[in-house]
């Protein structure tokens, strides 16, 4: 059960980063910015996906 939340903490984490790079590759390179704010709007929500799942780990192991 752990290995398998230690597996998505990290896969959560680097989607969140990146999605983040993305979003900023786009918006240095003056693209569009519906797409930057998609990315961005995304990057929030995965990363509250993160923070939850670090949060569960932290119950499961009782810190």
């Amino acid at each position: 059960m752990t290995s398998l939340i230690s597996n998505l903490i990290l896969l959560a984490t680097f989607s969140v980063a990146g999605i983040l790079l993305f979003g900023l590759l786009n918006m240095s390179r003056s693209g569009p910015v519906k797409l930057s704010q998609k990315l961005m709007r995304w990057r929030v929500g995965v990363q509250f996906i993160a923070i939850c799942l670090i949060m569960a780990s932290f119950y499961i192991h009782g810190v």
